[in-house]
């Protein structure tokens, strides 16, 4: 395989695991949705529904996978979509954290893009 399948690969196992630690949920109208759109490299879990009359659109995670690398655009996630990938053994240099502006990313320990 090649390192864009793998990282594919290794994303998809990641959220698939977050939804289930984030899917218990005492609100039973918010549901976890998880989108997974390998063609053009999004993947986003976030919590979608009611509760009482407040419309609940609240996103946990969006990763891109772009230039081969993880672009970390949202992370709302208790320990980090960042510890998790380390994990699985990406190194700092394919993940950006794209949250942050990009002049200020190369004072972190990860690609500036």
């Amino acid at each position: 395989m090649d390192r864009v399948t793998d990282y594919q690969t290794i994303i998809k196992n990641i959220l698939h695991h977050l939804a289930e630690i984030y899917g218990i949920s005492q609100e039973n109208e918010i549901e976890k949705a998880l989108i997974i759109d390998d063609e053009h490299g999004h993947y986003l879990l976030f919590d979608i529904g009611w509760k009482g009359h407040e419309r609940i659109e609240r996103p946990w995670v969006y990763v891109r996978l772009k230039n081969k690398k993880f672009w970390i655009e949202d992370d709302w996630t208790e320990d980090g979509i960042v510890a998790y990938l380390k994990e699985a053994g990406v190194p700092n240099e394919d993940i950006v954290l794209a949250f942050n502006p990009p002049d200020m990313r190369e004072y972190t320990e990860f690609a500036v893009a």
